[in-house]
């Protein structure tokens, strides 16, 4: 599982939008979010580089949160 830390992240619509970002490219991903410790937690098959880049590419900075 990919846990990321997103600073920005601040409210549902914001997990939304994160939530699809993942889900295009990886539909079957499971996304459970956060929003008190602005983090979220991605199972999924797709690499970690394209779970960052699809985050990033909705607008939202994030890195690998500590385990």
């Amino acid at each position: 599982m990919l846990k990321l830390k997103v600073p920005d992240m601040s409210c549902g619509h914001c997990a939304s939008t994160i939530e699809k970002a993942v889900k295009t490219v990886d539909p079957a991903a499971r996304v459970t979010v956060d929003l008190g410790s602005s983090t979220v937690a991605v199972e999924t098959k797709a690499d970690e580089i394209t779970i960052c880049n699809v985050i990033k590419a909705a607008g939202y900075d994030n890195e690998r949160a500590a385990a």
